[in-house]
């Protein structure tokens, strides 16, 4: 006999059928000859995925495996305990001072993932009755970060920068922070980083960047937006990056000042009650640093396909971003689903993306590029979405 509470599951799950956005897990396989982006679907269909973070190709590396093999013989599988209670090792500690020295930063600090990183972030240091400027487009951790600490939303419109200085001049008590993503997760497009650091500075707002899509593919040795921009980092007071993109490994980190990372090691709550990062991860991670940092080779990869997806389906749009995120517009998510569907019958992995994952009416395919893709998948892409299109 079903509860009531059964009941009203049941009642949500048949609306999310009704209005296309049910979700179900994709179970991949790597496929053995290759390896990604080739992998195989769970009836053993070859798929080529376009839906990657995998940016620099680097989560299949021999290297990055050999390092974490190494360090679970020498330390075990898990950290079993938080990094502050016996979790951290020696593997920790190499590779927060080796990303502190790669963004010119005095520190840095792990954590398990990108979304406890800015929870951790931004509930430490934004308070309530402090104001928060954010782009209306910020990755949902941004978001949910915002709602625990309390403070004032101003959401400008993305990439407004006369709108947020519209915000910015109406003031207000408690501190400003200006908060937003570096590369857009769903259009790939670049924050204004310039004009944002001009506008902190004549508001005395401090600055949040997550750079979770930028690290390892903007700027010199993949350093980020700011370096893209050819901007002083100092200009920007916290820095969050991924390791789970273009590092191809997993986990997070936030760089900036020593006083930034004591404060953060000491007052937030998702560092403080997590269980450490598995020091497997960390070693592949500073073995993935070195690759990065020394990839001007992928980078250029990458640039190369995204100019010739470009050149090839000229007369497309959405083909705008700088980054290896393209985000094809389709708004309904029936539509969305169908185009879908449609790559997937002709050996493509590009899932659908809907709400509320993006705003709705704006469903679309979110297509990327890895420097592991060869010519010839982005010429089978190119095919399939003259076809589909």
């Amino acid at each position: 006999m079903h509860t009531e509470r059964e009941e009203q599951w049941r009642g949500e799950l048949s609306a999310l059928r009704a209005h296309d956005l049910w979700r179900e897990l994709q179970v991949l396989q790597p496929a053995p000859e290759r390896g990604p982006p080739a992998f195989m679907g769970a009836q053993g269909e070859p798929l080529l995925s376009f839906a990657s973070n995998d940016y620099l190709g680097l989560s299949a590396e021999p290297a990055l495996r050999d390092a974490a093999i190494a360090e679970i013989r020498q330390n075990g599988v898990g950290a079993g305990a938080a990094p502050l209670l016996g979790g951290e090792r020696a593997a920790h500690a190499a590779l927060a001072d080796a990303l502190a020295g790669w963004l010119g930063a005095e520190a840095a600090l792990l954590f398990g993932s990108g979304y406890l990183a800015n929870l951790g972030v931004i509930s430490t240091l934004v308070g309530r009755g402090d104001r928060v400027y954010a782009d209306r487009l910020n990755h949902a951790s941004l978001v949910d970060g915002v709602r625990l600490s309390g403070a004032r939303l101003h959401r400008y419109r993305h990439g407004d920068m006369t709108h947020l200085a519209h915000w910015l001049e109406r003031g207000g008590r408690g501190r400003a922070w200006i908060i937003t993503d570096g590369v857009f997760s769903m259009d790939g497009d670049i924050a204004p980083l310039p004009e944002l650091a001009t506008l902190a500075q004549r508001h005395g707002a401090g600055i949040i960047l997550d750079e979770a899509h930028a690290c390892g593919v903007l700027g010199t040795e993949g350093q980020g937006t700011a370096a893209h921009w050819n901007m002083d980092i100092h200009g920007v007071d916290v820095i969050m990056g991924t390791l789970g993109k273009a590092f191809g490994v997993y986990g997070a980190f936030v760089a900036g000042s020593r006083d930034l990372v004591d404060l953060l090691r000491n007052r937030a709550r998702s560092f403080l009650y997590h269980t450490a990062l598995p020091s497997a991860l960390a070693a592949a991670a500073l073995v993935a640093l070195d690759l990065l940092r020394h990839g001007d080779a992928r980078r250029e990869r990458l640039t190369q396909h995204r100019q010739h997806l470009r050149a090839q389906v000229p007369d497309a749009p959405w083909l705008v971003s700088e980054t290896p995120i393209q985000g094809l517009l389709l708004g309904d998510a029936r539509r969305a689903l169908t185009v879908s569907a449609r790559l997937r019958r002709a050996g493509l992995y590009c899932p659908a993306v809907r709400p509320p994952t993006v705003p709705a009416g704006s469903a679309r395919l979110r297509i990327t590029l890895s420097a592991a893709h060869r010519h010839e998948d982005i010429e089978h892409l190119v095919r399939a979405l003259r076809e589909v299109l």
